[in-house]
């Protein structure tokens, strides 16, 4: 793997479902060239929340858990 996780379960599910509103209002209530960046902008907060990886999180040094990661407390 090219990369360790570092957005929790709980976080990414809310990037994809919040991405994916602010794609579908920007292609659909702002339209045109406005539109089209902020579904782009989106579109890398639905792809973070998929691969559970985010690049600005990493450059910050947030780690997950890992006994969390493994089901320990």
């Amino acid at each position: 793997m090219l990369y360790v996780k570092n957005v929790p379960n709980g976080e990414r599910v809310l990037r994809v479902v919040a991405g994916s509103l602010a794609a579908a209002a920007g292609l659909l209530a702002v339209g045109g060239t406005a539109g089209v960046l902020l579904a782009a902008s989106a579109a890398g907060i639905v792809a973070s929340g998929l691969f559970g990886f985010c690049p600005m999180c990493a450059m910050a040094g947030r780690r997950l858990d890992k006994a969390k990661k493994n089901g320990a407390l």
